[in-house]
């Protein structure tokens, strides 16, 4: 195809880095298509993955994701509000003693950034999306804060001796993430992931899940395994409360990634439904404060030396 040739030029590195910019740059447009064509219902799954030469499935898995994964910026107040930290006893255990210099890989707002730097730990902070670097340099200032991802970290090589990962694993790509995440440890570093699970003991907790998931469900995994050289994972599950507000409450269901993509339409009924619970549940109606329950679900496991 003449165009091809003409950003291929007379080839070589220089010709191979033209191609690699250009096709970086239509998968980005690609997506967005796809993102509008889905928010619209213009397209169903099928319609798209024929478009682009894929299954129905093979289409939903990688554009729902994709799309979920990048939402966030829209919702980046909401995140900081509505999201709770973490158990003191789970970052205790997710980040060795001996560790000084620290990664949070894919750190939003900075909500574990806080706690790691809160122990003197010489922290770096990457995360993707501007909207969340620019939560996570408020709210942690003086903090080293990069772009980046998992799959490309702007690290060098052995250059931290632990990675904390919260809230996030369940986003990337592990066939790329892991190999980049052994390259910026040190031998014998550790990898650490952290989850806040809603803990369903609690009836209110149950029934709010309920009207999450009249519109949809996200199912996480949140003990998974690492592989690579990574040696076998540990599992750690800590029980927890965290209070909150009602306006909070509202921030947390608002800043889920497959609320941020829903139609508008869709999302404003979710958001009245999850109102009415609050307004009516015989545990929450008149309550200035709220108990949500949490169960945090870590794994880590350490690099061969």
């Amino acid at each position: 195809m003449k165009i091809v040739d003409e950003i291929v030029g007379t080839g070589g590195l220089g010709g191979l880095a033209r191609m690699t910019e250009v096709i970086a740059e239509l998968e980005t447009r690609r997506t967005e298509l796809i993102e509008q064509l889905r928010s619209q219902r213009l397209a169903s799954w099928e319609e798209i993955g024929q478009a682009c030469g894929m299954t129905r499935q093979g289409a939903s898995r990688r554009w729902s994701k994709q799309a979920q994964a990048t939402s966030f910026g829209d919702a980046a107040a909401a995140y900081q509000s509505g999201r709770p930290s973490y158990p003191a006893s789970a970052v205790d255990w997710l980040v060795p003693d001996e560790a000084r210099r620290v990664l949070d890989l894919g750190a939003g707002t900075g909500k574990l950034t806080q706690l790691l730097v809160g122990r003197g730990l010489e922290v770096t902070a990457v995360e993707p999306l501007a909207e969340m670097r620019e939560r996570l340099v408020a709210a942690v200032p003086g903090v080293a804060v990069l772009d980046g991802s998992a799959e490309l970290i702007p690290l060098g090589d052995a250059s931290v001796d632990a990675v904390v990962v919260a809230q996030a694993w369940h986003w990337f790509e592990p066939a790329l993430a892991v190999p980049e995440i052994a390259r910026v440890l040190v031998p014998g570093g550790t990898l650490g992931l952290v989850w806040n699970v809603r803990d369903h003991s609690e009836p209110w907790v149950t029934e709010l899940d309920r009207v999450l998931h009249r519109h949809t469900r996200q199912e996480i995994e949140t003990r998974p395994e690492i592989g690579g050289s990574f040696g076998p994972v540990e599992r750690l599950e800590v029980r927890w409360e965290h209070v909150l507000t009602r306006a909070e409450l509202l921030d947390l269901v608002a800043s889920r990634s497959y609320v941020i993509t829903m139609p508008k339409d869709d999302r404003a009924e979710l958001m009245n439904q999850v109102s009415e619970l609050l307004d009516t549940h015989l545990d929450l109606r008149g309550r200035k404060k709220l108990t949500m329950p949490y169960l945090t679900r870590c794994t880590r496991a350490q690099l061969a030396r």
